[in-house]
């Protein structure tokens, strides 16, 4: 031991002991010798704001698709009541003899015009006899009714088609 130390380096039992400037600067508990552990902390806080930046940026992804699917879910359920609103109406037009009138387009009352509805009626004569119905001919009503909400390639597009065939007795 070196005579010039302080006496109470000299009864430690390290060793590699320290000179009197490293143990006026050396932290307690510090691992190396005359090195200070300085910056754990901002380390620990940088990484704790970004955890909780990426779980909050995932949540709001999460909102903004969960509010588009919603809002899509919705147009598709009001393209499918158009269209439905289309075949009743063109069953109801063929059944009274109007199948050649029931080409045009039309917007239903009730969707504040927001849906083109297209109705279309083919009719088709059918030489099935039931005699025993008392029914010479059956005619069919094939009706096709397609509703549409803005136009293709925009986010909110919407678009259901539906089919029915109805038979008429003679």
């Amino acid at each position: 031991m070196h005579p010039d130390l302080p006496h109470d380096v000299r009864r430690t039992s390290r060793r590699f002991p320290l000179t009197p400037a490293a143990h006026k600067h050396s932290a307690p508990g510090s691992l190396l010798p005359g090195r200070q552990q300085r910056g754990f902390g901002l380390v620990a806080a940088m990484f704790l704001i970004i955890v909780v930046a990426g779980a909050i940026a995932a949540m709001w992804r999460m909102s903004v698709t969960q509010t588009a699917t919603n809002n899509l879910s919705l147009q598709q359920s009001r393209a499918y009541q158009a269209a439905r609103a289309g075949i009743e109406w063109g069953i109801s037009s063929a059944l009274a003899g109007n199948c050649s009138l029931v080409n045009p387009s039309f917007t239903p009352g009730g969707f504040a015009e927001q849906f083109r509805v297209d109705v279309s009626c083919e009719e088709t004569e059918g030489s099935t006899a039931l005699p025993e119905e008392g029914v010479s001919t059956v005619t069919f009503f094939s009706i096709t009714s397609a509703a549409e909400y803005a136009s293709p390639g925009t986010p909110d597009y919407a678009y259901r088609r539906l089919n029915a065939v109805v038979e008429k007795d003679d």
